[in-house]
């Protein structure tokens, strides 16, 4: 009887999952869906889940498109300045807050910790008038150098959590051997965080890919729109039809290097869950 209702159980179980990643899948789905629909199939008054005949013209124009490859090319150069230099200052103000000890330590960590209860759209407006005095409004310099300074509380905490559990002995042994601080950092702790550091840098990868907000405000020109401006402003085309085939295929093409990204960080992530003791 205890065997059979473990296998009912472990059958909802399934059910429950399965029905939640369908959920979970259906955007996807209907984003694909539509890419590969005509106009008129996108904005006919009944739902077409699947296209009779499939087409692949949206892609077609939307490769063609100058500014669409150009805004393309504007994301992943903004976003390989700035992933790189978000992590390596997280890495070095993490290294600080765990490894070495100074004065004063412990507090300048919790007023950064507190820098977390502000919310964000409180700072827009200084910030804003803060790039404008230094003529940073209209480049890419906001979006990118601002987290040379390790941005990111949240992300800095997450960092300093695991190199706080390597032991102290490695340091003390390197120490004797003649190594520097930055010897230490790069050479031995560096090597010993990679997973909760692939970790971190998916989700700053996530966060700076789809980012809509700041670089509408900071980017005020056409050959500098990030794929997620560009998007919105192909939605905002003053046409009686919109041309949601299009829109879509554009929105496939910006989903396709997260896929990739998560494809291959997969296993850093499941490593750093389990390095961390969390257990579900």
């Amino acid at each position: 009887m205890k065997k059979a209702w473990l296998i009912i159980r472990s059958a909802l179980l399934y059910l429950l999952l399965t029905f939640a990643s369908m959920v979970m899948c259906f955007p996807l789905f209907w984003m694909i869906s539509s890419s590969l629909k005509t106009v008129a199939e996108t904005n006919s008054p009944g739902i077409i889940w699947i296209p009779p005949h499939p087409t692949l013209q949206a892609y077609i124009d939307i490769l063609h498109n100058t500014d669409f490859l150009r805004a393309y090319f504007n994301s992943v150069f903004y976003v390989t300045l700035a992933l790189a230099g978000t992590l390596i200052s997280i890495a070095a103000v993490a290294y600080a807050f765990s490894r070495v000890n100074w004065p004063g330590r412990n507090l300048v960590f919790f007023l950064m910790l507190s820098t977390m209860m502000i919310p964000p759209q409180a700072l827009i407006v200084p910030q804003y008038v803060f790039f404008n005095k230094i003529n940073w409004v209209g480049t890419f310099n906001p979006l990118i150098i601002p987290g040379y300074f390790a941005g990111g509380a949240a992300m800095v905490f997450l960092l300093r959590q695991s190199m706080a559990q390597i032991p102290k002995e490695l340091d003390e042994s390197a120490i004797v051997d003649g190594a520097s601080h930055f010897q230490i950092w790069w050479e031995i702790t560096m090597p010993l965080v990679k997973a909760p550091l692939a970790t971190i840098a998916t989700f700053l990868f996530v966060g700076l890919w789809n980012s809509l907000l700041t670089p509408l405000m900071y980017l005020q020109t056409i050959d500098k729109y990030t794929l997620p401006v560009y998007i919105a402003t192909l939605y905002n085309i003053n046409q009686t039809v919109q041309p949601w085939p299009t829109i879509m295929a554009a929105a496939v093409l910006t989903t396709v290097p997260l896929m990739i990204v998560f494809f291959f960080a997969q296993r850093f992530i499941l490593e750093s869950v389990v390095i961390s003791g969390l257990k579900g």
